[in-house]
């Protein structure tokens, strides 16, 4: 198998706060994986036109940005990256909105519901 050609980035790109790590650690733990990493994408959809997209991956693939911030992987494509520069991921327990939260500079847009934006 051939090494994954990735490159390294900062929080510059993306900066994950102190909750965000706690339940992002806790999730990879629980999964096996503890040096796994978030992955965040950005895809067209939602009511504003684009909306973002996480899972849990084991790492970094073929041209991936990888930053690790907080204690903890996020890995991000470069296309995605172009819309989330500068961004801030939290996460919240509250029982309506809560979830990871992606606070984005870029985002000119934003819906009611804040899972989607325009930028």
């Amino acid at each position: 198998m051939s090494a994954v050609n990735y490159k390294t980035g900062n929080e510059k790109l993306i900066k994950v706060l102190d909750g965000a790590s706690q339940h992002l650690n806790a999730l990879l733990k629980k999964q096996g994986r503890p040096d796994g990493a978030l992955r965040i994408a950005v895809v067209g959809g939602g009511c504003s036109g684009l909306q973002y997209k996480m899972d849990l991956t084991d790492g970094p693939r073929d041209r991936d940005i990888l930053v690790r911030s907080n204690e903890v992987n996020v890995v991000i494509d470069p296309k995605s990256a172009l819309f989330v520069a500068g961004s801030e991921l939290d996460y919240s327990d509250d029982l309506q909105q809560g979830g990871f939260k992606v606070s984005n500079p870029n985002a000119q847009v934003t819906c009611s519901c804040g899972e989607s934006f325009a930028a």
